[in-house]
């Protein structure tokens, strides 16, 4: 198995917070009890940066900026090779998107 490269690693840690499920951080936020280790580390929670419990018991989530990492994926396109635009990287977002689209359905 090849290692992936730093911009790889960064490139999908993008996609996952531009295309990815909230429904376990759903889940979390109507759960009455913290759920148990074993299920957290489970938890798909990639797209959560904090989570706290306020006052009257209930419990705050806040996502990433999915507008965010999808600009950054957008100027990382823009100025791989030279300025121009990387139609791989392009159409793998665009596929992200159609797949996800599907999904919701």
């Amino acid at each position: 198995m090849r290692k992936k490269s730093e911009t790889q690693l960064v490139i999908d840690g993008l996609k996952k917070l531009a295309f990815g499920k909230v429904n376990d951080a759903v889940t979390l936020v109507f759960a009455e009890d913290i759920p148990p280790p074993e299920l957290l580390a489970k938890m798909q929670l990639f797209n959560i940066s904090s989570v706290k419990r306020v006052k009257g018991g209930g419990v705050e989530v806040q996502f990433f900026d999915r507008q965010k990492a999808l600009e950054k994926l957008y100027e990382y396109a823009l100025s791989n090779q030279n300025g121009k635009i990387s139609e791989s990287l392009l159409k793998a977002l665009a596929d992200s998107s159609e797949a996800d689209d599907d999904n919701a359905l």
